[in-house]
């Protein structure tokens, strides 16, 4: 067996449940970007040495497969899509809670490219804005109806952003993009 099955080659693929769609459908889009922001987080964590860190990264790319794989399966689908929940997204809610509590986190904007492993993961944080945009584009649409895919990604972007600071925290990296002579407002929670 191969997977190379070739039922690609004309520009269309399967949603979970064996339904042909064009590969530029916007389910597609969401749950490839999904797909793009997993591998991103799997560079972040190969070059990632705070073990803690990866393994929470590890984590949630498992969880993230249970969301592409929601994203991937449309209502007239024979197979029943993974069920993502307000737990979910609370346990994500409850580690960005922990992360902002460790002195040195929070403080300002920050620069990317303080760190390799860092940078990723402030790559991984954008990959994640945009497949929760596109996830909000499928919800206003009524593609898809889970609101808890929606307060995950957001819950996961804030949370990438904050393992980013909290690496170059430990490592004592100033990445604040204020500084005396770049002077303007301070990081806000309203970002």
């Amino acid at each position: 067996m191969s997977i190379a099955t070739k039922r690609g080659d004309g520009g269309q693929t399967g949603l979970a449940g064996g339904i042909r769609v064009s590969k530029t459908h916007p389910r597609v889009e969401c749950y490839g970007t999904i797909d793009e922001l997993i591998s991103q987080m799997g560079f972040s964590r190969a070059i990632c040495p705070d073990e803690d860190i990866c393994e929470k990264v590890k984590a949630i790319q498992r969880e993230l497969y249970k969301v592409g794989s929601a994203l991937a399966t449309p209502p007239e689908s024979k197979k029943t899509p993974p069920v993502i929940t307000a737990e979910m997204v609370d346990a994500l809610e409850a580690e960005v809670h922990r992360i902002e509590a460790e002195p040195g986190v929070l403080g300002d904007w920050s620069l990317p490219g303080g760190t390799p492993d860092g940078a990723a993961l402030d790559v991984a944080r954008t990959i994640c804005r945009r497949a929760e945009r596109l996830a909000t584009g499928l919800m206003e649409t009524g593609v898809i109806s889970n609101p808890h895919i929606l307060a995950y990604l957001n819950r996961l972007s804030d949370l990438l952003w904050l393992f980013g600071r909290q690496i170059e925290a430990r490592r004592g990296v100033d990445s604040k993009l204020r500084t005396a002579e770049n002077a303007g407002p301070r990081w806000s929670r309203a970002w």
